[in-house]
């Protein structure tokens, strides 16, 4: 990792935050939709760039978010945000589309296993399917962005040639026309010399491509890659308020890396991400009363750096005791 990582000064980083989709798609407890309409509201004004709002998908596959329309429909439109919804398929995104999103988020996998056990198709089938639902999101004027699941590694093939990455992106920016790719690492196998190769390849080759970064924090290196994606040249993204989120194939699995804790480190170097961080902490701390336990972020347990703390009990007569000994 190079030296300008840790000169952040005035430089621009854009936050996503996922959390109302990918994190509550994972919980058992269903959050209700004024629930979820408050916590997109309450991200739109911390000042994310961009949040995925939910997922146009069968309430029998995530009943969590069986009310996609209903949120989209009721949350309040903040300038300067994107509200952006994941879509499977063409009914996805012709309801994605009347719902309003500004922007549909398109899922496959980079490896075969991966991509049948989470959309039951080969990779192939995937893709045409996915250049349908671009085909109709261009006509309808609606943004497409494609995330490669398992872009730095599969939990069942292991990993991922950085070629076959690259050839995906292709289809999809030269073949489909997506307006952005997001690179996955979704049961958290990325690492940082790892992050920095597919960041630096694909920026060579798709400059003018809103590239985004996607991280779990699986084995407590999310932040370390965020790092590395950005003195690799990655601008943008994904994180989970709270922490939440994870993945049915990486058992025990923490989620996402955590918004507040991606921004908390970069306010420290001077990178400019235009959120709210107390207000961001405020949100994931009304999490656990959403959904009923602890969420993993440190921040939310700890503070930040300098939120300080009352010396300890009985501190003045120590003192005092100390002083009388000087």
């Amino acid at each position: 990792m190079s030296g300008s990582i840790w000169q952040g000064a005035g430089r621009r980083v854009f936050i996503q935050d996922v959390g109302p989709r990918d994190g509550l798609q994972m919980e058992v407890a269903f959050v209700p939709t004024e629930d979820k309409v408050d916590l997109v509201n309450a991200l739109s004004h911390s000042g994310m760039a961009k949040i995925e709002v939910t997922a146009f998908v069968s309430p029998r596959a995530i009943p969590a978010l069986r009310d996609a329309e209903a949120v989209l429909h009721r949350i309040e439109r903040v300038p300067g945000v994107v509200y952006a919804a994941l879509v499977p398929n063409v009914r996805g995104a012709e309801r994605a589309i009347e719902a309003r999103a500004d922007e549909l988020n398109l899922v496959m996998s980079a490896t075969e296993t991966h991509n049948l056990a989470n959309l039951g198709m080969l990779p192939a089938q995937s893709a045409r399917d996915l250049a349908e639902v671009a085909r109709i999101s261009r006509a309808a004027g609606t943004a497409v962005n494609i995330s490669l699941s398992c872009a730095f590694g599969c939990p069942m093939e292991g990993d991922v040639p950085l070629a076959t990455v690259l050839d995906w992106c292709a289809r999809f920016i030269e073949g489909m026309g997506a307006t952005g790719v997001t690179l996955c690492d979704t049961t958290g196998m990325a690492y940082p010399g790892q992050v920095a190769e597919l960041t630096t390849a694909f920026l060579a080759r798709w400059p003018q491509t809103e590239l985004t970064l996607h991280f779990h924090n699986t084995r407590g290196m999310g932040l370390a890659n965020v790092l590395a994606g950005i003195d690799a040249g990655a601008r943008r993204f994904d994180a989970s308020v709270g922490g939440l989120g994870g993945c049915p194939y990486a058992p025990g699995a923490s989620g996402n890396v955590g918004t507040e804790e991606i921004v908390h480190a970069l306010g420290l170097m001077g990178f400019d991400t235009g959120v709210d961080l107390e207000r961001l902490i405020g949100i994931a701390q009304r999490l656990p009363s959403l959904i009923g336990h602890e969420v993993p972020s440190q921040i939310v347990k700890a503070g930040p750096r300098l939120r300080l703390h009352p010396p300890p009990a009985g501190f003045e007569e120590v003192r005092a005791k100390a002083l009388a000994r000087a």
